[in-house]
């Protein structure tokens, strides 16, 4: 069954969305916001199985619409998205979904575009799907997924509704997990709960996942390596991650966990995720040194996310770290 009851946390964004659509009064546009992983793409889905549905309550899951929604297969049912680097959602799309819109639609009461990473659309594209939201079709729904709206026109914000989503509690999402991961102990349910804070998409995304588990591995390595005097052991571990952008992204992510953790060492706390490389790591540097790391490896994700040139980076986050611990 695709109902909103089943969607894990956000209880007020369910409650406004679940009203308008047993009242018929979901709004044209609708800008979901939230980190990776948080849920938006699911209930993005379910909205539009909602809109098309002819069933009872909306998404009734039973219906031809419902079945075709969960499918991926209903023909007024568009799904449109950009990557992960900035201007990859392109303004040829926008277009072409601009001139369907005023079709009607093949079957249902409506048609649903989904814009997923939608703050990866170009200025352009933007201005283009602009044109259409201030005068759309009465039978079109525009369901848009971004990390922040800030990274959308101001102008595209001001037509739309925005609702935030954040992860669920960690009970909330230990209950969804044991059901979508039931040969998963509870101890390592538990533990990628608290890594990734109840996010359960990346969760789904880490467990199982072999450049997660070589990263939890390569990780702690680069953090012993980068307190070393000899510069070549940290310049041969990073290497790998020229070649293989999925790996450095993990790799920067497990390095922010345990850089995060030594801070908390080091403030007197309790890591989350204990290990020997990272209780050395916060015995070798200072607060401010740790949080000059916490820092470098921010950007690096950032520039990392800008498409930036790999083999660049890489060099210059090995120097930076170096000289960030006082090497």
């Amino acid at each position: 069954m695709m109902q909103f009851s089943n969607f894990a946390g956000n209880q007020q964004v369910i409650q406004a969305l679940s009203s308008a659509v047993e009242e018929d009064r979901l709004p044209h546009a609708i800008i979901l916001e939230g980190p990776e992983g948080c849920g938006k793409r699911t209930l993005a889905g379910i909205l539009a199985a909602a809109a098309v549905c002819s069933g009872t309550p909306k998404p009734c899951g039973a219906c031809s619409h419902c079945v075709k929604a969960q499918a991926g297969s209903h023909p007024d049912i568009f799904v449109a998205s950009g990557g992960t680097a900035a201007r990859s959602f392109h303004v040829e799309t926008i277009r072409f979904l601009r001139s369907d819109a005023y079709i009607r639609p093949n079957e249902a009461s409506h048609k649903v575009y989904l814009l997923f990473r939608a703050e990866s659309m170009s200025e352009q594209a933007q201005n283009a799907l602009l044109k259409i939201l201030e005068e759309p079709p009465p039978h079109v729904i525009f369901i848009l997924t971004c990390v922040s709206a800030s990274a959308l026109l101001s102008t595209i914000r001001s037509r739309a509704r925005i609702f935030s989503l954040a992860p669920p509690s960690p009970e909330e999402a230990l209950r969804v997990l044991r059901g979508k991961l039931p040969d998963v102990s509870e101890e390592s349910l538990c533990a990628a709960v608290e890594e990734w804070g109840g996010n359960i998409g990346r969760i789904l995304d880490s467990v199982g996942n072999s450049r997660a588990q070589e990263a939890a591995e390569l990780a702690p390595q680069i953090l012993q390596a980068a307190i070393l005097r000899e510069e070549f052991p940290l310049l041969r571990l990073a290497a790998p991650l020229i070649r293989d952008k999925d790996l450095f992204r993990a790799v920067l992510e497990r390095l922010s966990n345990l850089v995060r953790d030594a801070c908390v060492i080091r403030a007197g706390g309790k890591a989350l995720f204990p290990h020997a490389a990272v209780e050395e790591f916060s015995a070798a540097l200072t607060r401010e040194r740790l949080m000059a790391v916490s820092s470098l490896v921010a950007q690096t994700r950032n520039s990392l996310e800008r498409n930036a040139n790999a083999a660049l980076l890489v060099t210059t986050l090995c120097a930076s770290l170096r000289s960030a611990v006082g090497r």
